[in-house]
């Protein structure tokens, strides 16, 4: 799991469970998969747990995940070691992944990217001082359309340039983010107008 950070064990509780609501909503989504099939409910019960965590998935809740769905705790790690979107150590309070590949770099990923940094102060994987922002680059945010594209916790905004991420993440800072989608004159990911 090398450049995976996890949590130090101080951090780490000691237990995990589901709270009521949630544990409803995990067998909800775990009666959803078939017979023998319902290890497929693991990504859905980590973001659940994520949630239910405060923004991050603790040893005890990747335990108890792997027990309530019968499988390998190995396979549970698997999962949440690969995907970007499960973490497993406290992150700032509002996540901001810029997506890097190469749609978003050809039309200007590099200069969202140095908008970030200027305007949180931070780099690439790290959380500002307190503890209100993390900027995490991903591979492929799947909005190639309207690239550059920043997924800000679970909203995207696209259309980006370097003073529109300046202006999202100064919206954010004073606590009136905009509507998600397109910060451009288009609507979705309908045609730009030239």
């Amino acid at each position: 799991m090398s450049g995976i950070e996890i949590a130090p064990d101080h951090l780490q509780p000691d237990s995990f469970v589901f709270s009521d609501e949630n544990l409803v909503k995990a067998q909800t989504t775990i009666a959803k998969y078939p017979e023998r099939k319902q290890q497929s409910a693991v990504m859905p019960l980590l973001d659940l747990a994520q949630r239910q965590n405060g923004g991050w998935v603790p040893r005890a809740a990747i335990e108890y995940i792997a027990d309530m769905l019968q499988m390998p705790s190995i396979r549970v790690w698997e999962v949440a070691t690969f995907y970007t979107m499960y973490f497993l150590a406290p992150k700032g309070r509002t996540k901001v992944h810029v997506c890097t590949t190469t749609p978003c770099w050809l039309r200007g990923s590099d200069d969202v990217v140095k908008a970030c940094k200027e305007t949180l102060g931070i780099g690439m994987g790290e959380t500002t001082s307190d503890g209100a922002f993390s900027l995490h680059e991903v591979e492929c945010a799947g909005a190639c359309v309207n690239a550059p594209v920043v997924q800000i916790n679970d909203d995207y905004y696209e259309d980006l340039d370097f003073e529109k991420t300046k202006r999202l993440l100064d919206s954010f800072k004073a606590g009136d983010p905009p509507k998600p989608g397109p910060l451009s004159d288009r609507r979705g990911s309908e045609p730009a107008k030239a």
